[in-house]
């Protein structure tokens, strides 16, 4: 007997919205196969990853500082992603924001004003911006692959960001450690819980949960971006523009990749060192499609993909594992995800062998 997959005529709608479940089930029997090969106890190991580091008050208020960038980018992502337009380089995008955002932090060292906040965040948000728009630029002036071109500028944006901390930002009294000057108070996010990190970015990132639910389902830019997605031929055939569509979310990706490192630098850094992010933008974009691409469903991929961060470092700490360990449950959770999504679009045939 050959196995085969056979297309269904008709998908589940339940299951479309259940196989994250699955997903998530099925990661952690083989995270717990995992801690068992590594000869680690797994209930214990288990409880470390997951539930104790949100077991108190400021485990929970950490695990929305993580979730923020995750929440902003991942849905802008998602957007995109509905339409066809496959921005991989968020990461990049969330570089040039802190970095203009940063610029803007540096440049009004030391003063104060109400404005200067609102100003670092508009530059982070321009910044993401730009750096999308050159993607967009090259998609649809030379048919670029967005995938590609988006990915490589990721490295030219690191690459930026090391030249500006080694070079002309370096900071003058940072006994030569390649790093900005601290940001001023007054370019600082300011902290919405007491006794934690916990600050304005968190209600900024459900804000734009909010913005991009209503877009998607209440304007006609949201109509063509499902319908350009869904059957590119009949969105053309009605006079929507393919290039319009590519421009739009790519430019909403990167502002909100830059929007989600702006407030990286100006939140928990406070300064530019050469790492504001431990891999947000590719993190995100498990987050979109955990998420189902939907903004309230990337609202709680958002924090438990958070989790994983957490639950890698309590795993290193307090059982020595390499912190590593939260990149494999991500992984896992994305692979567990797509298969089950297979199963979802087609059936598990077997056909006789001929002779």
């Amino acid at each position: 007997m050959k196995p085969y997959l056979e297309r269904r005529q008709l998908e589940s709608k339940l299951w479309t919205y259940m196989s994250p479940v699955l997903a998530l089930l099925l990661t952690l029997l083989a995270g717990a196969l995992l801690f068992r090969i590594m000869s680690v106890e797994v209930a214990p190991a288990l409880y470390i990853f997951f539930i104790e580091p949100i077991s108190t008050s400021y485990g929970l208020s950490e695990l929305w500082v993580k979730a923020t960038p995750l929440i902003l980018i991942g849905v802008a992502l998602s957007l995109g992603f509905r339409a066809g337009v496959w921005n991989i380089g968020a990461e990049g995008q969330l570089i040039l924001g802190g970095i203009f955002g940063g610029g803007v932090a540096l440049l009004f060292y030391e003063q104060e004003g109400f404005y200067i906040l609102p100003l670092i965040l508009l530059a982070g948000v321009l910044g993401g911006m730009l750096w999308a728009g050159i993607v967009a630029w090259l998609r649809t002036r030379f048919n670029a692959n967005e995938i590609l071109t988006s990915l490589m500028l990721t490295y030219v944006a690191e690459l930026l960001l090391s030249y500006l901390i080694h070079g002309p930002w370096k900071d003058p009294e940072g006994y030569s450690f390649p790093q900005s000057r601290i940001f001023s108070d007054s370019a600082l996010l300011p902290v919405i819980a007491d006794g934690t990190r916990l600050h304005l970015g968190a209600v900024i990132a459900v804000v734009v949960v909010l913005i991009a639910w209503g877009v998607l389902a209440r304007t006609r830019l949201g109509f063509q971006i499902k319908v350009m997605g869904d059957a590119p031929d009949a969105g053309t055939y009605a006079g929507f523009s393919h290039k319009k569509v590519i421009w739009m979310t790519l430019l909403m990706s990167g502002g909100a990749a830059g929007l989600a490192g702006v407030i990286e630098v100006v939140g928990p850094i406070g300064q530019l060192l050469p790492s504001i992010s431990p891999g947000y933008g590719f993190t995100a974009i498990i987050v979109a499609y955990v998420g189902r691409l939907h903004p309230v469903g990337v609202l709680f991929a958002g924090l438990l993909l958070a989790l994983s961060y957490l639950g890698g470092e309590s795993a290193q700490i307090e059982l020595n594992l390499p912190l590593a360990v939260g990149g494999v449950f991500q992984g896992l959770l994305l692979f567990f995800l797509l298969a089950c999504d297979v199963l979802i679009h087609y059936r598990l045939r077997l056909s006789p062998n001929k002779a």
